[in-house]
């Protein structure tokens, strides 16, 4: 019998059927919100002008009430962990900024960034310049920026798992490696105070103009189900170009404090960054559009977590 043709009107009704369950579908998956890479990038500027924000200085106290003034808009569960770090010279009090969404006692994902700035740009070619602080627009604020718009957007649209926020302070403070990384490391000692987490991503140097953020050798090594799971979430969103599917730089960063512990946590970092401690690290370096791509990539891994 061969085979007949369906009347038009029967047709467009099919198709009508067939794009109602596919955008239902895509519904009952939980399409993750829009990111505002404007706002986020309004957020990098504000940051920056307080000036350099390294600990010790009245633009680090100013940074700090900022940040928690904003992420108390978002979560009635805001603290703020004090803790001190002696140098041979002064003490000097710092703070990591955490933020809880959902019910953290049960598994979610933790979500971090560094808040302050380097306080010598020592990659500067001028050696004159290298003792001077840097403002940090890509190195601390644009990791900030992409969190705090995340936390407007759980605020608005809950995410299907809790989540915590948590800032770090003291990551670029010192010349050598155990001078650096204090936050981390203080909040990775009492990483079990802080709820139930499958797994974490840290966000480090993500708002380059010319974006571009290669899987890290060390996450890849120990984290490399979380690396994969944000790679497929850049490809999905059609970023695949700015997440080179290939391992580039081991960076030793806040993560690592994190893996000792215990959480398997991804560094999502541009190392491919020309003005990375030095002076030249300004918010015209940066791009909303950079902010957005990331922005969207960890929105998408947050609302559509694999099983």
């Amino acid at each position: 019998m061969p085979l007949q043709r369906k009347p038009a009107a029967i047709l467009i009704t099919l198709m009508l059927l067939l794009t109602g369950i596919l955008v239902s579908g895509c519904l009952a998956l939980g399409a993750p919100p829009a990111f505002n890479g404007e706002r986020a990038y309004s957020i990098l500027e504000k940051q920056c002008s307080f000036g350099p924000r390294p600990p010790g200085t009245e633009a680090h106290k100013k940074t700090r009430d900022y940040l928690i003034s904003e992420l108390k808009q978002y979560s009635n569960a805001v603290e703020a962990q004090a803790f001190t770090h002696a140098s041979a010279k002064k003490t000097y009090d710092m703070w990591n900024i955490i933020a809880r969404f959902g019910d953290t006692a049960k598994p979610g994902i933790l979500l971090a960034a560094h808040w302050d700035t380097r306080p010598m740009a020592d990659q500067e070619v001028d050696p004159a310049r290298r003792k001077l602080p840097i403002t940090g627009a890509n190195d601390g604020a644009s990791g900030v920026a992409v969190l705090l718009e995340l936390a407007r957007i759980f605020h608005e649209s809950p995410p299907p798992v809790p989540v915590t926020i948590v800032l770090f302070d003291g990551e670029d403070f010192g010349y050598t490696s155990d001078q650096m990384y204090l936050g981390s490391r203080y909040f990775a000692a009492r990483l079990k105070d802080f709820g139930s987490c499958k797994f974490g991503i840290l966000l480090d140097m993500v708002g380059d103009k010319d974006l571009n953020i290669n899987r890290e050798g060390y996450s890849n090594q120990f984290a490399k189900s979380v690396v994969d799971r944000i790679w497929a979430a850049a490809k999905a969103r059609g970023f695949g170009e700015y997440f080179p599917d290939e391992v580039k730089y081991a960076v030793m960063d806040d993560h690592l404090p994190l893996i000792q512990a215990g959480l398997p946590c991804a560094d999502v970092i541009d190392f491919d960054y020309a003005y990375w401690h030095t002076l030249s690290d300004t918010p015209d370096k940066c791009s909303a559009k950079s902010l957005k791509i990331v922005g969207d990539v960890i929105s998408y891994v947050v609302y559509s977590p694999a099983p």
